[in-house]
């Protein structure tokens, strides 16, 4: 059954969201649901569901799985995924808003852009906070949660689009308040370190 203007801009929150955490698993997993008719795409996403897609997203998927779990160089890996991951999320988001109306459709091409770049910078600020962290387990606990709820709330949101972008909803201003808390966090880091290699010596006769 085709969603209706309502369900379709609640999904396009849900999946942006989801692919400022992991655009490969987003993407692989609405192209599966599309190739197994659990999800009717429309037919601008239609290319999704084609097994060529499929492949190369879960090639993609993997090579994250492992890449985003290597403290240091997750946030390069993440740096350079800013490029891909908020462009790609518009673009769905445009696909998935094609039975709307075209100034409707860049609407939510914005809108996916700026959800995914919202999640994005929030599971970014994260990881320099935790990467300074001498273990592993830290980085690699982040990095599972962040690939089940990408899948997860991708899936969730094409059986129940409304509930998926109040979740949504919620997790944006979480993930406000968590860059301003690891902003201040790590300003203070660098203020008390910058103190350290620079202290300041009382003047003569003070």
């Amino acid at each position: 059954m085709p969603f209706q203007g309502p369900e379709i801009l609640a999904i396009v929150v849900s999946a942006s969201f989801a692919a400022g955490l992991n655009v490969y698993a987003t993407i692989l997993t609405l192209g599966l649901l599309g190739r197994f008719h659990a999800l009717q795409l429309p037919p601008a996403l239609h290319l999704v569901e084609s097994w060529p897609v499929i492949i190369i997203a879960g090639l993609l998927f993997g090579l994250e799985l492992f890449a985003d779990k290597i403290p240091a160089f997750d946030l390069i890996w993440n740096a350079l995924h800013t490029f891909i991951r908020v462009p790609l999320a518009a673009l769905m988001a445009y696909g998935a808003s094609q039975p709307l109306s075209p100034g409707a459709q860049l609407a939510a091409a914005a809108l996916g852009g700026v959800i995914a770049l919202a999640s994005h910078s929030g599971k970014t600020a994260v990881r320099a906070a935790v990467t300074p962290s001498p273990e592993p387990f830290s980085n690699i606990a982040l990095s599972l949660g962040e690939d089940v709820v990408a899948v997860g709330l991708t899936w969730f949101a094409t059986r129940h689009p409304v509930a998926a972008a109040v979740i949504v909803a919620v997790c944006l201003v979480l993930v406000v308040f968590t860059i301003r808390l690891v902003f201040r966090a790590m300003r203070r880091l660098f203020q008390g370190a910058e103190g350290e290699l620079h202290p300041r010596h009382p003047h003569p006769g003070v």
